[in-house]
């Protein structure tokens, strides 16, 4: 998620100081950890720079709020307008790994697939469990960062079992490739 748009949403509903806005994130993302208080800090500033939040006075306490500008409520509105942008197709870690390992002769490529399903399964065991614990505290924001991240989950497990059907069908590594004979041109690849 984006830390600048995410804080700038949040101050469009108030002015705040900076460990309130660490506060306000963590409880309506569902965030897995906390920001840093000194990224927050560098983000406001980038954020005064460019137009988008203004610094107020220090309080009696010395907590200095900060505001969203109209230019940075317009930001907000245009965000939550826009899709999020998905990583380009064939650029996921699992995928890639596994695909690498089948591609390289001598790659134990199910010992891969396999210790990826079993860290996955862990991983999912957990997320189920701490979505169940979120459900019963009626925490709705990391409900729902729990249910994505569960589904996610879940769907790896249903690509690495694809990815063991198909590496059955192959069990001498025709898919092996050996390293190119051609040399590569100097300069940037030419977009796909």
């Amino acid at each position: 998620m984006s830390v600048p748009q995410s804080l700038l949403a949040i101050l469009d509903q108030g002015p705040c100081y900076g460990y309130q806005l660490r506060a306000e994130h963590d409880r309506r993302t569902g965030a897995d950890q906390p920001l840093n208080v000194g990224q927050i800090y560098r983000t406001l500033e980038r954020l005064e720079r460019d137009g988008l939040v203004v610094r107020g006075e220090p309080d009696a306490q010395g907590h200095i709020y900060w505001s969203i500008t109209p230019a940075g409520s317009a930001s907000v509105a245009e965000w939550f307008g826009s899709p999020v942008p998905r990583a380009r197709a064939g650029r996921e870690d699992v995928a890639a790994k596994v695909a690498l390992a089948a591609s390289l002769p001598g790659v134990d490529v199910d010992g891969v697939v396999s210790a990826q399903r079993r860290s996955t399964t862990a991983e999912l065991a957990r997320v189920r469990q701490e979505a169940a614990a979120a459900a019963e505290d009626g925490a709705l924001p990391r409900s729902l960062v729990l249910a994505a991240r569960r589904e996610a989950l879940e769907a790896e497990l249903r690509w690495l079992d694809h990815a063991g059907e198909v590496l059955a069908q192959h069990p001498d590594h025709v898919l092996a490739v050996a390293l190119a004979t051609q040399r590569p041109r100097r300069g940037r690849p030419p977009r796909p």
